[in-house]
């Protein structure tokens, strides 16, 4: 059983900054990539950035040049560095993971969500 639980979420001020976490554990035999969504009730779920096990990185336009994804030293982890907050930044943000629990079997994992709010 494969199990993804986020963290550090929280209030900020406009043009503040917070940083996720989101940490893996369970059966894992490889990470294939790592992913952060956010939703807001009523729209549908968006990809916010997504790392690879290689280290390639992609965002969401409305993020580029104000959020980082990395991953972690242990690399069951990845974080995302928020700054220059916006409050239409405000979200539940999900941690998303392409894990294998053997060899040439994947399945995506999600957290249970953190929410973030933006506001002065």
């Amino acid at each position: 059983q494969v199990q993804l639980v986020e963290s550090g979420g929280g209030l900020a001020q406009p043009g503040g900054s917070l940083r996720l976490s989101c940490a893996a554990s369970g059966n894992i035999f490889s990470i294939y990539a790592m992913r952060w969504y956010r939703q807001v009730p009523g729209k549908q779920r968006e990809l916010v950035a997504a790392i690879t096990s290689g280290g390639s990185t992609n965002y969401a336009d409305s993020v580029k040049g104000r959020f980082t994804i990395s991953r972690g030293d242990a690399k069951n982890t990845v974080f995302l560095q928020m700054n220059s907050l916006k409050p239409e930044d405000t979200a539940v943000y999900y941690c998303n993971a392409r894990i294998s629990e053997r060899v040439g079997r994947y399945n995506d994992y999600w957290g249970q969500g953190t929410q973030v709010t933006v506001s002065s």
